[in-house]
């Protein structure tokens, strides 16, 4: 009979699917660090996984798991060469938040270039007056460039293309692969677009190194509006802080940090022109229920031989299609 180690709070709607399952059992671990679950692994055939790691020397404790499956998309955590050196599958969900993540982005871009925090904290705090310096900006007819255009980026698009903005992408992988139709068009360089842009938007996925550093930011016009809804590292942090401190950046919009959660005395935390949120995007109450269930099916499915192949990330390393 398998056995499944949830770490992590789960959703009860997750958490019904798992209990009602028939042929397995279940342990919770609600405390999200890999501390808390790592002494259990080394029982469970299955786990499934929140944002906490899982390092190599966790997964050596791992004598018969067969799958991790994660409560998202995303696997930037999780250490893939160690899973796959073991064969252990590593599913994720299908598409359970790219709306709820493209609706934050699409807040952050309208806080952020309509002042939200300084318009609050005048009429909290005063001074009334500072509506006089005209700070909001109008979005209609601006230009904004979006890093990254997958279901995110194509939503997040779509949404603000209401507010009736010039629209354009980068994403190298794609413009290689074949540009999807609509009416966003590629932009395949990456400084001009820049330049070109009044408001960006990152949905791009991490790399070894930044996608936007000191070079990048110098490329930008003078007060542009910078949103990363992606992860944290994609922008370097410190050439950020330059740059707002410089003006070349006016205001940004941040859900992701290199270091979550940031230090208490972090300097972004001192701009009233950066709106914060704690890595909020894809956790909606909606979203957070698609994906206790769908990380809770997989492993359902996954144990019943009928798991969808393309949610298994690793399934050529392992050699995942000829198993089932």
């Amino acid at each position: 009979m398998p056995h499944v180690l949830v770490a992590g709070k789960l959703h009860p709607s997750g958490r019904a699917l798992l209990d009602a399952a028939k042929g397995l059992t279940v342990r919770y671990i609600e405390d999200v660090s890999e501390e808390s679950y790592a002494p259990y692994v080394h029982e469970a055939d299955a786990l499934l996984i929140r944002t906490q790691p899982m390092s190599a020397p966790t997964v050596a404790k791992a004598q018969n798991l067969k799958i991790v499956s994660r409560h998202g998309v995303g696997y930037d955590a999780v250490d893939l060469p160690a899973l796959n050196s073991k064969g252990i599958a590593l599913a994720v969900c299908g598409d359970v938040n790219s709306y709820s993540v493209a609706e934050h982005a699409c807040m952050m871009i309208l806080a952020a270039s309509k002042r939200a925090l300084r318009g609050d904290a005048s009429v909290r705090r005063g001074p009334w007056g500072w509506r006089n310096k005209l700070e909001s900006q109008d979005l209609r007819d601006r230009n904004l460039l979006i890093l990254g255009y997958g279901r995110i980026g194509r939503h997040t698009a779509e949404m603000m293309s209401g507010f009736s903005m010039n629209i354009r992408a980068f994403d190298p992988y794609l413009t290689r692969q074949g540009w999807p139709e609509g009416p966003v068009g590629p932009a395949e360089d990456l400084t001009e677009a820049l330049g070109w842009a009044d408001v960006i938007s990152i949905s791009a996925p991490k790399a070894k190194e930044p996608l936007i550093g000191a070079t990048e930011f110098a490329a930008m016009k003078d007060g542009v509006v910078l949103v990363n809804t992606a992860r944290g590292g994609i922008v370097h942090e410190a050439a950020l802080i330059d740059a707002l401190l410089s003006g070349k950046v006016g205001a940004a919009g941040l859900d992701v940090f290199e270091d979550e959660p940031p230090a208490a005395d972090d300097p972004l935390k001192g701009f009233d022109q950066v709106i914060l949120s704690p890595h909020i995007a894809g956790v909606t109450e909606g979203a957070s229920e698609r994906m206790a269930l769908g990380s809770a099916q997989n492993i359902i499915d996954f144990f019943e031989n009928r798991i969808t192949p393309n949610l298994v990330v690793n399934r050529t390393e392992i050699g995942f299609e000829q198993k089932v």
